[in-house]
């Protein structure tokens, strides 16, 4: 429970939390359908758990 409290989680968080390879969400990122990103100094990214779950909330499907 504390990592979905965290404040910023990583890359292999997301992937193991959608059940996706890391070739899909290169992929997605390049067309830029994933959630905001930040690049640390290192080139590892970031993603604000907020934007996470607010990007994960656009991608549902609202009955017609």
């Amino acid at each position: 429970m504390a990592k979905r409290s965290s404040k910023w989680i990583t890359v292999p968080e997301i992937l193991e939390e959608l059940d996706i390879t890391r070739r899909t969400w290169q992929r997605w990122r390049a067309l830029g359908k994933t959630p905001p990103c930040t690049v640390l100094p290192n080139r590892k990214l970031r993603i604000r758990r907020v934007d996470f779950e607010n990007w994960l909330s656009s991608l549902e499907e609202r009955a017609a």
